[in-house]
């Protein structure tokens, strides 16, 4: 059993290119199935509809999210058609199960103000890192890169003239994002002012050449940026729940509220499908809803 779930998971990260993450969240889902059945009895070869059923109502009688019961009849899925493939097994009855309805979740995103503030109040910090911490906070906002493809940009991934970045995205696939004339002074001061001086920390013989570094001139990594931003609402006193993320989905928000196609949009966040970035669309509608409601005088008139 755990030989058939490395092979799988060597196959999708290797022949179908799956990062890191999905193929970790795919083999502790498949390992949960494993444990259900065999507290069962129940042998790979007799899973059935009643079988996969009974799964599910456990795994949502447990705790388990909607979202994440989805995500493991994907992994399933295509562990069971890889299964098939090899002919251990001859049918796949995850193709016949209808998924848990999600939730609807729409991303939330700062506005335009409170971005402008935040910028400017970190500005005014006189720390040592607050130079690097203006470059992230700015780039974030400007590209709408993911923070995983921020931690693993390298110096050779920027072009300052053309303004754009080289990023690596989710199935090692390869986009431009350009950045804005902001972002790019804010980066060249890091780069000459505060880059230099946390690389002189670092103690290894390696030359690191990641564009930005944490407090010991090493690479930076997701948890860092996510500390970072929490020090960022302390010293600005912007309490606007920051997370990596708000940054992305800023981005996307402003630009489509500012009259961007969808489809220059979904290749900027270098989305698989146009599905993924138009739950934008909701997110501005819900922002016209609410500035209505604010704004006009006689939204607030009881009948």
């Amino acid at each position: 059993m755990l030989k058939d779930i490395q092979e799988f998971i060597d196959y999708i990260k290797y022949e179908l290119n799956y990062s890191d993450k999905t193929c970790l969240a795919y083999q502790k889902d498949i390992e949960s199935f494993y444990e259900f059945i065999f507290s069962q009895g129940i042998d790979v070869d007799d899973v059935d509809l009643p079988v996969i059923r009974n799964y599910l109502s456990t795994e949502l009688a447990r705790g388990i999210s909607k979202k994440t019961c989805c995500r493991r009849l994907s992994g399933l899925r295509h562990f069971f058609n890889f299964l098939i493939e090899r002919k251990d097994i001859h049918e796949n009855p995850f193709l016949f199960v209808n998924a848990p309805k999600k939730e609807i979740r729409y991303p939330r995103a700062l506005y335009l103000e409170q971005i402008e503030t935040l910028f400017e109040r970190n500005k005014e910090r006189t720390d040592e890192y607050q130079k690097r911490d203006q470059a992230i906070i700015e780039l974030l906002y400007a590209s709408g890169i993911r923070v995983s493809e921020l931690v693993n940009l390298k110096l050779q991934d920027i072009d300052l003239s053309n303004r754009t970045l080289r990023v690596m995205g989710k199935g090692r696939k390869e986009r431009l994002a350009p950045f804005s004339v902001s972002a790019r002074k804010t980066l060249i001061d890091y780069l000459k002012n505060s880059r230099i001086k946390l690389l002189d920390r670092n103690k290894s013989e390696y030359n690191v050449d990641y564009l930005f570094l944490n407090s010991k001139g090493n690479k930076l990594t997701t948890r860092g940026v996510e500390y970072i931003l929490e020090d960022i609402e302390k010293k600005t006193g912007c309490n606007y729940g920051l997370h990596p993320h708000i940054f992305r989905h800023s981005f996307a928000t402003h630009l489509l509220e500012g009259g961007a196609d969808l489809r220059v949009i979904q290749e900027l966040l270098g989305h698989e499908s146009l599905n993924t970035t138009q739950v934008y669309t909701h997110v501005t509608e819900e922002a016209m809803k609410t500035q209505f409601d604010v704004s006009h005088p006689r939204a607030k008139i009881k009948k």
